[in-house]
């Protein structure tokens, strides 16, 4: 494997797989730091059933999925409830949106094909494919991984639908700490990359920096000597849309190992 990180510091804000990713910063000659911006995930599974119940006892017009990860989960959490016949007869009647290939793919498992889909795995790539139906009084199901949509949600209200969310995992704040260390480090530039692997993680630390003054120190830190590394297009959104502009993503490819080599070969070019 290429040693494109040769002494380059990657801090690593994901908790999943951190000791996977920290592994093969160190075989690509980096030097990872374990940062968490993000806390435990975890299912929901009680609000969860309650969300199954009334999806299956009104189902709705239309389902807008955003992650596989999470259909499966809810599919996992309908069969131990001996409704997934149920809750795929639903799906079968609804009008389907999805968002990314996983959320297709998690789909296409299932005998489904959505009728609308993004253009470029992100959110306002699925709204686009949206626009072009009516939304008016219909009731939507917008299935979430563990983080609120505003953007997407608003839109939909905006177009008179009838939004219930469900989100069958739930973030956990991270400890401040942990943010405080991080937000130092970038901006005393002490780091060369940041890698981020949810939006979470993103908007964690922008709101800490917000909070303590320190945002547009954080933002130049980015545009100059620390690069934001971000393992798909909804994180690198994330990241843009708090006007942090230089962002180093992997095009096709959205995996953690796939962000790192596009990493190296950032700083191999530069």
């Amino acid at each position: 494997m290429a040693r494109n990180l040769a002494g380059k510091k990657i801090a690593l804000t994901g908790p999943r797989k951190a000791a996977e990713m920290a592994k093969l910063v160190e075989n690509m000659g980096g030097l990872p730091l374990i940062r968490p911006a993000q806390g435990t995930v975890f299912l929901d599974d009680v609000k969860l059933r309650r969300d199954i119940e009334a999806w299956i006892a009104n189902p709705p017009a239309w389902v807008i999925l955003t992650t596989g990860m999470g259909l499966d989960a809810i599919d996992q959490v309908a069969e131990e409830m001996g409704a997934g016949a149920a809750l795929l007869e639903a799906l079968q009647g609804s009008s389907i949106a999805a968002r990314g290939y996983k959320t297709v793919n998690a789909l296409k498992k299932r005998g489904l094909i959505p009728i609308v889909r993004d253009d470029d795995g992100s959110t306002a790539g699925l709204i686009r494919g949206l626009a072009s139906h009516s939304f008016q009084g219909a009731d939507v199901i917008l299935q979430l991984h563990g983080d609120p949509a505003p953007k997407l949600t608003a839109w939909l209200q905006e177009q008179g639908a009838r939004v219930r969310e469900v989100l069958p995992y739930q973030h956990i704040a991270p400890e401040e700490a942990e943010l405080a260390r991080l937000l130092a480090e970038i901006t005393a530039a002490e780091l060369d990359a940041v890698a981020f692997t949810s939006g979470p993680q993103v908007r964690n630390l922008i709101e800490y920096a917000r909070a303590k003054g320190e945002l547009p120190k954080l933002v130049s830190a980015f545009s100059g000597p620390v690069v934001a590394a971000a393992v798909g297009k909804i994180t690198a959104q994330a990241l843009r849309e708090e006007g942090i502009e230089r962002v180093c993503s992997p095009e096709e490819d959205e995996r953690m190992g796939s962000m790192m080599v596009e990493l190296g070969r950032y700083f191999v070019r530069n």
